[in-house]
């Protein structure tokens, strides 16, 4: 699979767009390379420097931040090359937020603002919050705010002298920023440098706010002026922004279908996974009681330890899990006030730290050393279903909630994008983190795949899970599945066919998932294969007053076409054919039927006043056919039904 990838460094602005490099890049756009031959390793640094240190310490965000694919010499200068960028499969740039932002809904808007927010203070710490403040390095992917790059933060002083700098000589910014790195401030940015202040990020906020949604434009704007105060307080200003969050998210419809299932695989003779819900949990009919689990929650464990380990530690960890969760649901009922972020996180951190003792406790009575001691990975996702009171109603905060340990992942898939919400507990991502290698090199190394953390292996104060919080604005599959699936970058590969069929009614939610597992079964096989996929749908539902043959969900088998997938990419890749924006293409879709079901209502409700009238005329000639006969005499006269003629020919003049 071809790459495309983001060229960092000031010989990459003057590389025209069709130009090679080293024999090894494809220049298709101003900073945006192609690798001609990713079957080869990239070039890494010797030495890893303050200006790919950011990249790599970040790596826990990489949902929005791109990571250093490798650098490449350029003349006497060094390009760093970033993967994961906000690039599309046609090789351009994701819009910027600018550009997307007065099309963006209400909730869409407050979503981006919070993203920067949350990301505010890793990036200050890692002193590239000034990435936050340049609106164009600001890029979306639907509701996913992504950094082009990263720009490092420098002193007010520094600042002074760069600028003074560039404007007494002549010289462009990107030679100032050469100066600047030889005197030692750290860049390879194309821009000046710049502090980073909330009170900056305040002003950029207004600019935007002005231009927001009117059911929110105010309240916004407020929160903007709240960053430019003195001394502000982020806590209570993400109070105010999350508070306006969820209160626009739900004032939007909910609707979660799941279905889950798990498989041995063709090389196991015993299955380590356990999830939830199992079809045994999911009601049959409507007056079946419902667990109040399902649809909300979904679990999948892969256990370690063998046939007598891992299958009971996955067991464990799922029944617990459950036990807990559903108390906690119950404890939102009776609690009017709405949880914050943090204290969920916090809740679901306790939750999972239980699993764990109780799993550890049972290898500690059963004297399980070592490689011995049973322990499970755990990916879980809770719709928490708290409900937000508003002065006009009230309705779902359309929180998601995905918290995980080990290697097993949860993504978010629309027919237009494919996106990892989570980041695996291996030795690649650790060495990535700590700074002391790029994750594609780390991923030579022969333990890369190895855990660095599991469900039952130690004692939970050792435990870090992994929690982050969603807001479920738009229609989508959330998936959860272990690494039988997942490995080889299986999703990602061929997540595009089924998304688009479940949304249709083409495809069923049960046999999606089948698809999924016997893809997993045929391309990878290695390992246990366990799926749990939720359709999860915020679009206005609209009555239907006559089906006129409404194609049932399907519930055959159905398969990938793994060729014809490849080569579809491959094609799509080389003629550069740009898709249409998911946005406008869902739009028209929805447009097209709602104007269809709108004239199906039309002309239902016509076919039912004609058929209305003609029974009661029927009823009134045959039991009352004199009064039948006045009416039609009043209506029709004798003379007009007589005289055909008299429908076209004007009355004569001896007549009147």
């Amino acid at each position: 699979m071809n790459r495309y990838l983001w060229a960092v460094g000031s010989a990459a602005v003057h590389i025209s767009a069709g130009e090679q490099v080293t024999e090894r890049y494809t220049v298709v756009a101003p900073r945006i390379w192609q690798d001609i031959q990713p079957e080869l390793p990239p070039e890494v640094p010797e030495q890893i420097g303050g200006n790919i240190l950011p990249y790599l310490r970040l790596y826990p965000h990489r949902l929005h931040i791109p990571q250093v694919y490798g650098v490449c010499q350029v003349d006497e200068s060094v390009v760093v090359l970033l993967e994961n960028a906000p690039i599309d499969t046609n090789g351009e740039l994701y819009p910027a937020i600018t550009t997307m932002w007065t099309s963006a809904s209400a909730v869409r808007q407050v979503y981006w603002l919070w993203q920067i927010l949350e990301l505010w203070t890793p990036l200050l710490e890692a002193g590239v919050a000034s990435s936050l403040l340049i609106p164009d390095n600001l890029r979306v992917e639907g509701w996913c705010l992504r950094l082009r790059e990263l720009y490092i933060d420098v002193a007010k002083d520094t600042n002074r002298e760069l600028a003074a700098a560039s404007t007494g000589n002549g010289a462009s910014s990107s030679d100032s920023l050469e100066a600047g790195t030889a005197s030692g401030a750290r860049s390879t940015l194309l821009k000046p440098p710049m502090t980073a202040s909330l009170k900056q990020l305040g002003e950029c906020w207004a600019s935007w706010c002005r231009k927001a949604s009117v059911s929110v434009a105010s309240q916004l704007q407020e929160i903007a002026e709240q960053l430019q105060a003195e001394n502000p307080s982020l806590k209570a200003i993400a109070q105010s922004l999350n508070q306006l969050l969820i209160e626009q998210a739900a004032r939007q419809p909910l609707r979660l279908q799941v279905a889950g299932a798990t498989d041995t695989g063709p090389r196991h003779g015993h299955n380590e996974d356990s999830y939830y819900p199992t079809l045994a949990d999911l009601p049959t009919d409507s007056n079946q009681l419902r667990d109040p689990l399902i649809p909300h929650l979904s679990i999948i464990c892969d256990g370690i330890g063998g046939h007598e380990g891992g299958e009971v530690a996955s067991q464990m960890a799922v029944q617990s899990i459950k036990l807990q969760v559903r108390a906690l649901i119950a404890e939102l009922t009776e609690d009017p006030e709405i949880m914050t972020p943090e204290l969920v996180a916090q809740q679901l951190c306790a939750i999972i730290r239980v699993a764990n003792n109780l799993i550890a406790s049972c290898n500690d009575q059963q004297e399980r050393e070592s490689r011995r001691r049973m322990a499970t990975t755990l990916i879980l996702a809770l719709q928490l279903p708290q409900v937000v009171k508003m002065a006009d109603g009230q309705g779902n905060a359309h929180e998601l909630y995905i918290a995980s340990v080990g290697d097993s992942r949860a993504y978010w898939i629309t027919p237009r994008y494919c996106q990892q919400l989570t980041v695996d507990d291996d030795v690649a991502t650790r060495e990535a983190k700590m700074g002391r290698s790029l994750y594609r090199a780390a991923l030579k190394r022969p333990d890369a795949g190895a855990l660095t953390q599991a469900v039952g292996t130690r004692d939970a104060e050792l435990l870090r899970p992994t929690v982050r919080r969603f807001i479920l604005e738009e229609d989508g599959l959330l998936l959860l599945c272990s690494d039988g699936l997942s490995d080889n970058d299986l999703v990602e590969k061929f997540s595009m066919d089924y998304p688009r069929d479940v949304f249709s009614g083409k495809l069923s939610l049960e046999a999606a998932v089948q698809a999924l597992i016997d893809l997993a079964n045929q391309k990878n096989g290695h390992d246990n294969t366990s799926v749990v996929l939720t359709y999860c749908a915020v679009s206005p539902q609209y009555p239907v007053v006559l089906n006129l043959g409404e194609n049932p969900l399907g519930t055959t088998s159905y398969s990938f076409n793994l060729d014809a997938e490849l080569a579809g990419s491959h094609q799509a890749l080389e003629s550069g054919e740009a898709e249409m924006d998911e946005e406008r293409e869902l739009a028209e879709v929805s447009s097209t039927k709602e104007w269809f079901k709108a004239i199906v209502g039309i002309i239902g409700v016509l076919l039912v006043l004609v058929s209305a009238g003609a029974a009661l005329l029927t009823a009134q000639w045959l039991l009352n056919p004199d009064a039948f006969k006045q009416l039609r005499d009043r209506f029709f006269p004798v003379e007009t039904l007589d005289n055909p003629q008299s429908k076209s020919e004007p009355p004569s003049n001896s007549d009147s």
